[in-house]
Order: structure tokens, then sequence, then C-alpha cells
């Protein structure tokens, strides 16, 4: 497989961010393109980013992650 499943991790604590991010790296068909501490950051880089995947924390400040959604 050429093309890399791009993900950004949006996930308000450092550490389950951090953990996610580095089982995702693993695997050799993903690539994390860049992590989102906060619901509006998750808006904002995916439409800069246009991820694949997003994997969404629904409880996050600023901007849940259902608001995210919506807007996403």
């Amino acid at each position: 497989m050429d093309e890399k499943i791009r993900v950004l991790i949006a996930e308000d604590h450092n550490i389950v961010r951090g953990g996610l991010r580095a089982l995702l790296e693993t695997e050799e068909d993903i690539e994390v393109v860049d992590e989102a501490a906060d619901g509006v950051e998750a808006v904002l880089k995916s439409r800069a980013l246009n991820p694949d995947v997003i994997l969404l924390d629904l409880m996050m400040p600023r901007k849940s992650g259902i608001e995210a959604i919506g807007e996403i």
C-alpha cells in the first residue's frame, strides 16, 4: 500500500494523546498528521490538513467533540 491513512488526533489529555500517537505510529500504513488539544483546534486543523480519519474525544474544552463534528 503506497498511500498512508492520514490521522488527526483530537484529545485534551496529553498522556492519552501521546499514547494514541505512539500506538498509531507503529503501523506502517498510518501517518499521524497532527494533534489537537481541544475542539476548536480540531476544527481548524481538520480543515487545514484534510485527514482521512479524526480520532475525536467527545468531552474537550472550548468546544466539545460533538460540536466539532457538526462543524467538520
